[in-house]
């Protein structure tokens, strides 16, 4: 539900938007009629947008919006003034304003902003959050058979409205694999937030309150009113990382969200929908989990309607020549230094790793190191990590069992794009040096393993 405040001094004028944007709009709606009241407000409620007048005595509309700021209360504010003086609306804009209106402006337009600014608040956290992906989805790069499996299953799955259960190992790439089920399952939803919540992370006392929200008041230390993450998530997605941790008593709670659909804030009594698509990641076999009576069985159906299996590093090792290349590019980019190269050997020696304590996740922290260690423009084998080159890859190609056709592909894309690098991406001299007919037999294979010339 949208909670909007607005800031008069004229009470009659605060109290008729408030009636008209419930009225009309169906928001809920808090008045002040004063800066300092507005400001105590916004630090006591959750607030998602404020109607602010500009012209009131003491602490004017100005003078809210630049404590705003230093108090970093990211709240969208849209101003109205009755004198008819809009450069002090520019000026208002500004010091932060979404936009502004006149007090004589229909009731329509104003919730119209107000639904407008809340939208652009929304989008530029999704832009954020969409930047940080772009420099960090190297985990999903590649065109393994693995990796076509995966992003076939996603694509699939995507558009559906139904939770999703995502397996993987410790730095395989489930949160990015969450962003792309949610970037794909449709533009109403994609526009939507994506919200995070690492269940790991979360103190026991408080995993509820982060979830669910709560009143003031409570339970000690709640001074204010606080939207939990379904809440937060709206239409949006809910990420709930490593799902597995959390507490006997919050899964309770969050099966019965998933089941009715609403939840209840703490301390509050009356009911709120919660539309929020539900996306769960763990690293643990929840089924084991389930047999040793650490997590609910009936939150394990609900949630596994649908299940994506990221792959780990060693079972698509053929991506790992793009994936370093990718690193390599963002890295350099990052550091503000010219892009570095990587040579046969080196790449090599990082293929001969297994990659089982933290998977891409590690692979980007060795790629940053050797940058680091490497003074000239090509990273040789010399500057491969010690831990890297002292231990080798077992002969079995992952641990999970595969079937003989999938681990021969895998086997074959390796193979064709290891010599690929070590000739520099010559296809006439790769297909001489692996002993094929010519060159065209060379881009079948290419083309059967989804390996684009460079």
């Amino acid at each position: 539900m949208t909670t909007v405040l607005i800031v008069d001094d004229v009470r009659p004028m605060a109290d008729q938007y408030a009636y008209d944007l419930r009225r009309l709009a169906h928001f809920e709606t808090l008045t002040a009629f004063d800066g300092d009241a507005a400001l105590e407000t916004l630090a006591r409620e959750s607030v998602d947008c404020v109607v602010l007048d500009l012209e009131m005595p003491g602490k004017d509309g100005f003078a809210v919006l630049r404590e705003m700021r230093e108090r970093a209360l990211d709240v969208p504010v849209i101003v109205y003034t009755g004198t008819g003086n809009y450069d002090r609306c520019v000026q208002a804009m500004r010091l932060g304003a979404h936009n502004f209106i006149d007090k004589g402006d229909p009731v329509e337009r104003v919730a119209r902003e107000v639904e407008n600014a809340i939208e652009r608040r929304a989008l530029l956290a999704e832009v954020v959050a969409l930047r940080r992906y772009a420099a960090e989805d190297s985990a999903l790069i590649g065109g393994s058979p693995a990796m076509r499996r995966l992003k076939d299953s996603i694509a699939r799955v995507a558009p559906i409205p139904s939770t999703v259960l995502i397996i993987g190992e410790s730095g395989s790439g489930k949160e990015l694999v969450a962003h792309d089920v949610h970037r794909l399952s449709g533009e109403a939803r994609e526009r939507e937030p994506f919200i995070v919540v690492n269940c790991a992370a979360l103190p026991e006392t408080l995993v509820e309150s982060e979830l669910f929200g709560h009143e003031r008041g409570a339970f000690t230390g709640a001074h204010v009113t606080r939207k939990g993450a379904f809440e937060a998530a709206g239409k949006g997605t809910l990420f709930l990382d490593e799902i597995g941790e959390l507490p006997p008593a919050a899964q309770a709670k969050l099966l019965r969200v998933l089941e009715e659909r609403q939840v209840v804030r703490l301390g509050a009594t009356r009911p709120l929908p919660v539309p929020a698509r539900v996306i769960a990641a763990t690293n643990r076999d929840l089924s084991e989990e389930v047999a040793a009576a650490r997590f609910r069985q009936d939150l394990l159906f609900r949630l596994k309607v649908h299940e994506l299996r990221v792959p780990p590093l060693r079972e698509r090792l053929s991506d790992l020549p793009e994936l370093v290349d990718h690193l390599l590019t963002v890295t350099c980019e990052r550091f503000g230094m010219r892009r570095k190269r990587i040579t046969a050997e080196a790449l090599a020696q990082l293929g001969s790793y297994d990659w089982k304590r933290n998977n891409v996740r590690e692979l980007r922290n060795v790629v940053e190191r050797m940058i680091i260690a490497t003074d000239g423009e090509a990273i040789g084998r010399e500057h491969v990590p010690e831990e890297i080159t002292g231990v080798g890859r077992p002969a079995t190609l992952g641990a999970s069992p595969r079937s003989f056709v999938e681990l021969k592909a895998e086997a074959e894309r390796q193979i064709v794009v290891t010599a690929l690098e070590r000739n520099e991406w010559h296809i006439t001299r790769t297909a001489q040096q692996l002993e094929l007919a010519d060159h065209a037999s060379l881009l079948k294979i290419m083309r059967r393993h989804g390996i684009s010339s460079r």
